[in-house]
């Protein structure tokens, strides 16, 4: 089925360690076209550097935001731990996952309190989210605001929203669209009526072919590091199965184009955007990142991805555009990470020693030393480059948590790609403003943790032994995102200057004219306002 129809039914960033924004600074009055809509969109781990790299063939939606938006190319996720729970906590609260307390996707929206409807996959809710994020601030100026959130993945869908009770929906592996009893006790007539149309198994046995010439691509098919070996070269199946292809479905550029389709259904059956109040429509595209971690940054897959991304957007924006004002619509497109290429690809210009780094010996070392004394060794854990440390169990065996830390670090450090180890205390301390790493470090840790060393990797090494590609590190391959606003109130072009993630919050709120309600880590980028 086409798309149209479907739809129609290494840089450094210096800032300061910490910018808030105040309630009473940040607001002004609304314009007489208040803006009626206010449309979110992430797509999960996209690039800045694709806007540049394809941006000629870009003629739908993500071309049309780039030439006619206010763009920074240089925007940042500025915290450590660069995955999708973190980075989509941050994009409408305008605060770091040291304060939303989502710092890693383990510590995401897994909850055994909230099953799903219709089963399908994890419960989840946003227990762990603390604070507010911009639909509490507007529900707070207008309770007749409505907001839906959108994904296939769950916490692409849950955290955009924090903790409100809105409508958050999501993509199972059963072939449905979903939420969990955090929300509601029954699904929706419309989102029933969305999933018995069973687009996802209609698409079994479909071909995914390139969407342009073969000659538009200077990308290599035949990498073979790309895809762990199997099926790296056009075209690509998905399978005759509807149980299988409905699974599949996520690796495929149609997952987008059924998450448009579906946000669609819901402005609709939500009236989102017909005013007099303004609404939220946050809309979270996933494909990009299950396409860049299966082939990488540089291949021909992702190059194609993005082509077939600006054409389901275009036709999203141009249906939306039929159903609402435009000029009342207002847009933020960002990311929630980047991503640091495949090691073994070998393309030109990328550090020939590249490689994934595991610090398994390192820790068996340390646990092996508390096993001799007879000390549990879960009293130390190491995941996402943290070494967490239970101090309390080692101070009643006796031991110097503080020892422990200090033999981790020096023997993580000797590791071929480790770049750094550093004791959590003493990050306190750094040169927030130009060590970049440090920064990041500190806005991902949670106060009150038993984080005890953080480990960065040098750029382009991963974290091993998977053989996709990876984000995760304070990287500025996996830090750095685009940050774009499209819509009336905005100035048009290219800035020169650096923004970050957490600054799309506080200044979408400014526009619309609300208070945000607690302080904020972002702060209103003035200079691209009318």
């Amino acid at each position: 089925m086409h798309f149209r129809s479907l739809v129609a039914t290494s840089l450094v960033f210096a800032i300061p360690t910490t910018a808030t924004a105040q309630a009473s600074s940040s607001t002004r009055a609304p314009s007489p076209a208040a803006p009626t809509l206010v449309l979110v969109l992430t797509v999960d781990q996209m690039r800045p550097d694709y806007f540049t790299r394809f941006g000629s063939q870009l003629t739908g939606g993500l071309g049309r935001l780039y030439r006619g938006g206010a763009v920074f190319l240089s925007g940042w996720q500025d915290h450590a731990i660069t995955e999708t729970a973190p980075g989509h906590a941050s994009i409408l609260s305008g605060r770091f996952p040291r304060s939303t307390g989502i710092a890693t996707n383990s510590a995401g929206v897994l909850d055994s309190q909230a099953p799903l409807i219709n089963g399908g996959g994890s419960p989840a809710s946003p227990f762990r989210f603390r604070g507010t994020t911009l639909t509490d601030w507007m529900r707070m100026a207008d309770p007749r605001t409505r907001a839906l959130s959108v994904s296939r993945k769950d916490r692409g869908a849950i955290l955009p929203l924090g903790r409100a009770k809105q409508n958050a929906f999501w993509y199972s592996y059963n072939g449905a669209f979903t939420t969990s009893r955090y929300y509601a006790d029954t699904l929706p007539t419309w989102v029933q009526q969305f999933n018995d149309r069973r687009l996802p198994q209609a698409m079994h046995g479909r071909k995914w072919e390139l969407a342009l010439p073969e000659s538009s691509y200077p990308e290599r098919d035949d990498v073979k590091a790309e895809s762990g070996g199997q099926d790296y070269v056009f075209p690509h199946v998905l399978s005759d199965s509807e149980s299988v292809a409905v699974r599949a479905l996520p690796d495929f550029p149609w997952m987008d184009e059924l998450t448009l389709s579906f946000a669609l259904a819901g402005v609709r059956a939500l009236d989102l955007g017909a005013g007099p109040q303004p609404d939220v429509l946050a809309v979270s595209l996933s494909t990009t990142d299950a396409i860049g971690h299966r082939y990488g940054p540089d291949s021909r897959e992702i190059h194609d991805q993005i082509i077939r991304l600006d054409r389901a957007l275009g036709a999203f924006l141009d249906t939306l555009f039929t159903m609402r004002d435009s000029t009342r619509v207002i847009i933020a497109l960002t990311a929630d990470h980047g991503v640091t290429p495949l090691p073994e690809a070998g393309i030109a210009g990328r550090p020939a020693d590249a490689h994934r780094v595991s610090l398994d010996s390192v820790l068996a070392s340390i646990r092996a030393g508390l096993a001799a004394r007879h000390i549990d060794t879960a009293t130390l854990s190491f995941e996402e480059g943290v070494l967490r440390i239970d101090r309390n169990a080692l101070r009643r065996a006796g031991v110097s948590a503080d020892s422990v830390a200090r033999r981790f670090a020096a023997a993580a450090r000797r590791v071929p790609g480790v770049a750094r180890a550093d004791d959590v205390a003493a990050l306190a301390n750094a040169d927030t403003v130009h060590d970049a790493i440090a920064r990041r470090w500190l806005h991902s840790l949670i106060p009150g943790s038993n984080a005890a060393v953080v480990v960065t990797l040098r750029p382009y090494d991963i974290w091993g032994p998977s053989t996709v590609a990876m984000h995760g590190q304070p990287s500025d391959l996996d830090a750095r995102v685009p940050i774009i606003f499209y819509g009336a109130p905005f100035r048009r072009g290219v800035r020169k200057e650096s923004a970050r993630v957490v600054d799309i919050a506080p200044t979408l709120a400014n526009v619309l004219g609300v208070a945000p309600a607690e302080r904020l880590d972002g702060v209103v980028l003035r200079g691209i306002l009318h």
